[in-house]
């Protein structure tokens, strides 16, 4: 079976590459390079043996992407990472985030809609939810108004798929809301590459311990949470990739109960700054340089998933502990500093 991944060179987009591979899928990668490289690639031909073929394409150019699907009639499945993602940019550049994260979706939905049977998973994020009111979090917390550009695209987007499938029971669609991935293939033949400074915790720990970054500030240790620090759940990025693969499986079989269904991704434990700060310098063996500073606006104090819907339904659990993925992480950093 021959499926599209749009993003496939990023950070999660070339993980779920290597599992549909390794599970005997045909893998078509589109990818614009914006935040990506192609040297990704050869380390998903390393670790799988085959190289996907690959399309460098911006998806928000219309005829292009129709052009594609002209090429590429015999599609069975598509999982869509291609977005932009930072916060802090989304705020920065609203028009951005609107139209490369929701142009290219529907794009892409339109020409799903015309096949007689599609499947398709959605990258989404738990920041749809925001400063939830219980914890963990399930699928049907309520939705809040979002504190960024880029949320509200995650937010928008669940709510364009959901739209198109009432209206087109042939087109059968997953959303993953994801907690917060890290790590790196076991391999260590990909991993995490931001680009410029790093928007998430994980690189920006890795990078100060290898000297790249002078100290990591921890924004606030006044929340009321155990040691006063930020709550996040953090998972591997390979059990997330699998998660896509399950997933997808389930729609291609016509196990799913509705045409659109929303699932939470993450470990159901929550960890803070401090503990995954501990965690580094437990498996890496080196003190870390970073200094407590003041809160950062827009910061929720918890968010960690309920993660039973996934667990029951997908049939899919997180394997991989917090040093393990934050070993491999640093394992990572280590050999693209080389």
């Amino acid at each position: 079976m021959k499926i599209l991944v749009t993003g496939g060179l990023g950070f999660i987009g070339s993980h779920t590459a290597v599992e549909l591979q390794q599970e005997g899928y045909e893998v078509v990668i589109i990818d614009n390079c914006s935040n990506a490289s192609e040297e990704v690639l050869e380390g998903i031909t390393a670790i799988t043996g085959k190289k996907p073929l690959f399309e460098k394409m911006d998806l928000r150019n219309k005829e292009e992407v129709a052009d594609f699907f002209k090429r590429h009639t015999d599609l069975d499945g598509l999982i869509h990472f291609a977005a932009s993602k930072a916060v802090g940019e989304s705020v920065q550049q609203p028009l951005l985030y609107y139209e490369n994260n929701l142009g290219t979706l529907v794009y892409l939905l339109q020409h799903l809609s015309g096949k007689k049977k599609a499947h398709f998973i959605f990258s989404s994020s738990c920041t749809v939810y925001g400063q939830a009111d219980v914890m963990p979090i399930t699928e049907d917390a309520p939705v809040k108004p979002a504190e960024s550009p880029y949320g509200n695209t995650k937010q928008i987007g669940e709510e364009i798929i959901s739209d198109t499938c009432k209206v087109t029971p042939h087109l059968h669609a997953i959303s993953l809301r994801y907690f917060n991935p890290m790590g790196a293939h076991p391999s260590i033949e990909i991993g995490e590459l931001p680009t410029g400074v790093p928007q998430n915790l994980v690189p920006f720990i890795t990078q100060t311990a290898i000297g790249l970054r002078e100290k990591l500030s921890v924004f606030g240790n006044d929340y009321p949470t155990a040691d006063g620090t930020c709550i996040r759940d953090y998972i591997h990025v390979v059990d997330l990739a699998k998660a896509h693969v399950v997933a997808l499986k389930k729609l291609i079989e016509g196990k799913n109960e509705k045409n659109y269904e929303v699932y939470n991704v993450g470990t159901g434990t929550g960890s803070s700054v401090l503990e995954v700060i501990h965690s580094f310098e437990k498996v890496s063996g080196k003190k870390l340089n970073y200094q407590i500073v003041g809160r950062r606006p827009g910061d929720v104090i918890k968010a960690y998933a309920d993660t039973s819907r996934a667990n029951a339904i997908l049939g899919w659990k997180a394997q991989s502990s917090l040093d393990e993925a934050m070993r491999s992480a640093w394992e990572w950093e280590q050999k693209i500093r080389k």
